[in-house]
């Protein structure tokens, strides 16, 4: 797999897990809450792929 793909699947992840955390927010917080720090790792990773 060639280096951008890696950073725009990771980005594509973010991108789905963020909708997660949206359509979840009102019903478990919690779990919205877990989905927001793998969203954020995840879009941190695809930044950091980028940039290395």
């Amino acid at each position: 797999m060639s280096k951008e793909i890696v950073g725009i699947l990771l980005l594509a992840l973010a991108g789905f897990l963020a909708g997660g955390v949206y359509s979840t927010y009102k019903t478990a917080k919690v779990m919205a809450g877990v989905l927001l720090v793998a969203t954020l790792l995840a879009l941190g990773g695809g930044i950091l792929w980028f940039v290395s």
